[in-house]
């Protein structure tokens, strides 16, 4: 399995706190892959992963777009939505 580091996000508003995210990315390394993507490798047994070892997973809502979510300490959350923006 390989392990990557999500510091970043990219969203179509910047400003809004709910908001789909349509990238993540690490510009340090750097990468930056779509939600697609992020969901293909996934779907693909590739594991990626934070410094606090919180899993990204798929959520697929009946009648709605697949998104990304971490799941940490035993809970689905937003924990990405927390993090700054991917440069351009």
């Amino acid at each position: 399995m390989a392990n990557c580091q999500i510091t970043c996000i990219t969203k179509p508003n910047v400003n809004s706190s709910h908001e789909h995210i349509t990238h993540v990315g690490n510009p340090s390394v750097p990468w930056k892959l779509t939600v697609e993507q992020v969901i293909q490798n996934i779907d693909s047994n590739v594991d990626p992963r934070n410094g606090k070892t919180a899993y990204v997973g798929v959520q697929r809502p009946a009648g709605r777009r697949a998104y990304i979510q971490t799941y940490a300490d035993g809970d689905w959350n937003n924990n990405l939505l927390s993090l700054n923006q991917c440069p351009l």
